[in-house]
């Protein structure tokens, strides 16, 4: 085991460990000194995910959003945190110089599109809400834990197809709330609507679309070389299950909830060995 794994959670670890899982476990593989800031990383990104998940209306899902702008920039301007258990440890981050102002907000920015009724139009589309959400979750860890310089082009990638695999394999669950984030392009060559996706996505043609993004995931990843110092492969290991993730979904397989040992063992293996 990596060392400092058996110490006790702090409460902030305990909110990623039990909200966000898969990060949590690549976030035991950044120094010892950083994991906080990294699971609170991980919370806040929890929090701007469920902004949708838990509101009413996109309205309201956009004034979350707000509400969590204004949490990051009072941090910054050095006042007191908001009653919540992720404001604290943010505005102790960021009071740190441990995770910058600029991309918490850009993180918010970019889960705006999820409130819009009209969805994706375009794969293109697609891809940059990749990466500004995983992947610029990703792009914040890299640089929380030291990473710098051209390396973290390819570190957002790796938390785009991260995020790319999330979306596909949490497509009943985001259609049970009556939402769609696959792009529209994509959808109309498989003859499909979002409105037809949230009403039958286990259908033959849904499933279909999924196994063929999955498949281009693939070939996506594998001509990703994300090259991180071992003190920032914490960063990149989410690239582990992405991997695992798109071959089951490309294969008309679903993902295991809860995770299985076989993948757990593989994001650990991958992070001793700092090559994910």
């Amino acid at each position: 085991m990596k060392p400092g794994m058996s110490e006790p959670l702090s409460p902030i670890a305990g909110f990623a460990r039990a909200h966000d899982p898969d990060r949590f476990l690549c976030g035991l593989f950044a120094p010892a000194a950083r994991r906080d800031a990294y699971c609170t990383l991980i919370a806040f990104n929890h929090e701007l995910a469920r902004a949708r998940e838990a509101a009413r209306t996109p309205l309201i899902a956009l004034m979350r959003l707000q509400w969590w702008r204004d949490v990051v920039t009072d941090a910054a301007a050095g006042k007191p945190p908001r009653q919540h258990e992720v404001a604290g440890p943010l505005q102790a981050a960021i009071a740190a110089g441990l995770l910058e102002p600029e991309a918490l907000i850009a993180l918010a920015d970019a889960r705006e599109v999820e409130a819009e009724e009209a969805g994706l139009p375009s794969e293109a589309a697609f891809g940059a809400y990749l990466r500004g959400t995983a992947g610029g979750v990703a792009l914040a860890a890299a640089r929380l834990l030291g990473m710098a310089g051209p390396g973290l082009a390819a570190v957002q990638e790796a938390g785009a197809a991260y995020g790319l695999a999330g979306v596909l394999r949490s497509l009943p669950a985001l259609a049970a709330q009556g939402r769609c984030l696959l792009p529209e392009e994509v959808l109309a060559r498989h003859g499909l609507t979002a409105a037809a996706v949230i009403a039958a996505p286990q259908a033959a043609a849904v499933r279909a679309a999924v196994a063929g993004m999955a498949t281009a995931g693939l070939r996506w990843i594998g001509v990703l070389r994300p090259r991180t110092p071992r003190s920032a492969v914490a960063a990149v290991l989410p690239l582990v299950l992405a991997r695992r993730d798109l071959r089951r979904l490309a294969q008309g397989k679903e993902v295991p909830a809860p995770r299985r040992l076989g993948d757990r063992l593989a994001v650990i293996a991958a992070g001793l060995l700092g090559r994910p």
